[in-house]
């Protein structure tokens, strides 16, 4: 899977923050580091999310549910999911308030990684 780099998603969110407003800065940067490697994990030589959507679920829901940043994880937890789709070659479609329902579920823990790979599943087009 194609993955972004940590200080590219640093940066995103810094930009994120500057254009939507809210507090910058990292709280606990091994968390996003985290984060970004959690879809990549392995046990006993497998992998443990098998395929790319599972990959991306798994590391949006930590971006989201872990709280890294100070503010803007909702918002750059959906981003970066939607930068390793576009990465990766996977199309969803969706409306806006679809997505603003995900980014606020995952983050009140109403979405789990597993409803995650459901919603991506369901809006591949």
């Amino acid at each position: 899977m194609n993955n972004i780099s940590i200080d590219n998603v640093v940066l995103f969110h810094q930009k994120i923050i500057r254009t939507s407003g809210g507090s910058g800065g990292i709280k606990d940067k091994t968390l996003v580091d985290a984060a970004l490697n959690r879809g990549l994990g392995t046990f006993d030589g497998k992998d443990l999310y098998n395929t790319d959507i599972e990959k991306i679920s798994a590391i949006t829901h930590s971006l989201i549910s872990n709280h890294p940043f100070v503010d803007g994880n909702k918002r750059i937890g959906v981003s970066v999911m939607l930068i390793l789709l576009q990465l990766n070659n996977i199309k969803i479609q969706y409306q806006q308030s679809e997505l603003v329902d995900l980014g606020l579920g995952i983050a009140s823990g109403r979405y789990k990684y597993e409803a995650i790979v459901v919603w991506l599943n369901n809006h591949v087009r």
